[in-house]
């Protein structure tokens, strides 16, 4: 299993639902160094989108430090953000447990945005909500098996052979691994 001695730049990339955000701000706290979520610096409120040139703007001052930690699979960025980068955490699960997490994540999320609408009397964000939990359940079905070729392909490629490559199959195996880089955090200290 791959230790992350001499890390410093990380990204973590999967399909849709695959727990990204989540072992992403997991692996910064145990590394100590700064968490940049790409989707918050594309998503805005009511599940608006920053026009392309705000987003690259965004991004390029969020990885501007010498350690962090980064998730998502933006491709509109992969190049300000992989040249940076000196480690991918590949987080190639299967099909089924994606599409599991999408529908905890779309319940989640809907029982909030209703609680949000009973305080306040409006509905706004929950027919969005609804349309972007559908959209996260076909994305997942169309890139299962076309994102694990493009990653290999992309992680051969000679201007990604920099990047040290992590690839965790299941969230077991990405726990055991997140709990070895925390104790190995936690005695380099």
């Amino acid at each position: 299993m791959h230790t992350l001695a001499g890390c410093e730049r990380i990204v973590v990339v999967g399909r849709t639902g695959s727990g990204k955000t989540t072992l992403a701000r997991e692996l910064a706290a145990a590394l100590r160094v700064p968490h940049v979520e790409l989707d918050s610096l594309y998503f805005g409120p009511q599940f608006s989108t920053a026009p392309l040139a705000l987003l690259r703007e965004r991004t390029s001052a969020a990885i501007a430090g010498d350690r962090w930690v980064t998730d998502g699979n933006k491709r509109a960025v992969r190049d300000l953000v992989w040249p940076r980068a000196d480690t991918i955490v590949w987080l190639d699960y299967s099909l089924g447990v994606s599409l599991w997490r999408l529908g905890k994540r779309a319940r989640w999320r809907t029982s909030e945005l209703r609680a949000e609408a009973a305080r306040t009397g409006r509905r706004a964000g929950l027919p969005k909500q609804l349309l972007a939990a559908a959209k996260g359940v076909l994305t997942a079905l169309r890139s299962h098996a076309g994102q694990r070729r493009e990653y290999k392909r992309l992680f051969a490629e000679p201007a990604n052979e920099h990047l040290a490559v992590v690839r965790l199959q299941s969230p077991r195996a990405a726990r055991e691994w997140l709990a070895c880089v925390t104790a190995e955090s936690t005695s380099a200290s």
